[in-house]
């Protein structure tokens, strides 16, 4: 059973028992799938809007630019770390529940970075709008239902993210930076359509919430995040946090982190290789423009040009792969993503050429918006019973968001830094 016929045939529940339960609902179709890319992806936008604009956010807070920078980091940590919480929201509580929390953060987080004279404050209105971004794609990615439609929602995520930078440029340069950080609100026309749909369904039976289980994932997950900036710290903390989350889900093998998905290795397989084209394509993404500066002698307006369109193109094409995914099979697919990924690495690496390293940025973002549509449905199907899929959904996520913190550390390390 697919998560959509699940969605779409669940009875609504209330507090009575089976005796005086409230009657099925009247069958509906999938939620169409532009309505979820609607919901989902303008989060990337709202994720690189500040990329080009750091300088006059700068200004405006009264901080120095790499100070600033923190907006990033903070914005990618409460998206990465969000995502399994709501997704452990949605196990429990259903959808509508996350949708309602996730307009609330949406609108709350706007509001703040619309009016915050302070960069505190300011960090907090973004962390809002990434955690409230993270309950929207967790909604999205569990109402999709096939690697088809997940394929829009992918392919929709890097358009816009490759997009993001040159909106808020020129969002900042026609009204204000602020504006160009509240671009992730256009979600916010969805939610009716999508609570309408399919916001009436029931959570699945839980028991007494995991805080520990919670709180041990949220710790490891944000001492990766850390690992760029503070690496001996932040690996010391990992790996603590590491040993006691394992210890943890030998002891409560059916809480936040399920063992029963760790135990299968298409759902593990699928996280792993996600994390890895996600961390290749980030580091691509920030290394290309000073190695296409470097090697091939072009300038900053023409780089980011070219860059644009291969994003763009690779990020359209993803969708195909999304589509045929289902005939091919899951080893096929692997084969595919793992030879484009590795080709894209090695371009990058070794290439001297401008058109070639812009080819490079192109197959990167599209073994990872293929790998975030394919290998996701793969991890959602590998769950053992439908109470386990907002688990893998979070879960394959979070590996797939930690790219983004990973891949431009490594940038630094290898080009920026030099």
């Amino acid at each position: 059973m697919t998560v959509s016929e699940t969605t779409d045939t669940t009875t609504i529940t209330t507090g009575r028992g089976a005796a005086g339960a409230a009657p099925e609902a009247p069958p509906r179709g999938p939620v169409p799938v532009l309505w979820l890319a609607l919901l989902a992806t303008p989060i990337a936008a709202g994720a690189n809007a500040p990329v080009l604009i750091l300088p006059d956010m700068a200004r405006s807070l009264g901080v120095a630019d790499a100070t600033a920078a923190q907006l990033l980091t903070a914005f990618g940590w409460a998206m990465a770390v969000g995502t399994p919480l709501i997704a452990g929201l949605l196990r429990r509580r259903g959808l509508a529940a996350v949708l309602r929390l996730a307009t609330v953060l949406v609108l709350a987080g706007t509001a703040l970075v619309a009016v915050s004279p302070w960069l505190p404050l300011t960090l907090v209105g973004r962390c809002a709008q990434a955690a409230g971004g993270a309950g929207f794609v967790a909604a999205a990615m569990s109402l999709a239902g096939s690697a088809r439609r997940m394929g829009v929602i992918s392919a929709g995520f890097g358009m816009l993210g490759a997009s993001g930078p040159l909106l808020g440029r020129t969002l900042a340069d026609g009204a204000s930076w602020r504006l160009a950080l509240a671009v992730q609100a256009v979600s916010l026309l969805a939610v009716p359509v999508v609570l309408r749909r399919a916001g009436h369904t029931a959570p699945a039976p839980a028991g007494r919430f995991d805080a520990r289980g919670a709180a041990l994932l949220t710790a490891f997950a944000t001492a990766l995040v850390l690992l760029p900036t503070q690496p001996l710290a932040a690996l010391g903390a990992a790996l603590a946090a590491a040993v006691l989350l394992a210890l943890h889900v030998r002891r409560r093998p059916d809480g936040f982190v399920p063992a029963a998905l760790l135990r299968r290795p298409v759902f593990v397989i699928s996280a792993l290789l996600a994390l890895a084209l996600s961390v290749s394509y980030f580091t691509l993404l920030f290394s290309v423009p000073r190695l296409l500066a470097d090697r091939a002698g072009w300038d900053a307006a023409s780089a980011g040009v070219w860059q644009l369109a291969a994003l763009l193109t690779g990020s359209a094409l993803s969708w195909l792969l999304a589509a045929a995914s289902a005939r091919m099979g899951r080893a096929t697919v692997r084969t595919v993503l793992v030879a484009a990924g590795a080709a894209a690495a090695l371009t990058g690496i070794l290439a001297s050429s401008g058109p070639l390293l812009v080819v490079a940025t192109g197959m990167a973002v599209f073994t990872a918006s293929a790998a975030n549509a394919v290998l996701s449905t793969h991890a959602v199907a590998s769950a053992p019973d439908e109470a386990h899929r907002p688990s893998a959904i979070g879960l394959f996520t979070l590996c797939y968001q930690l790219g983004g913190a990973f891949g431009p550390a490594i940038a630094t390390l290898l080009v920026l830094g030099s």
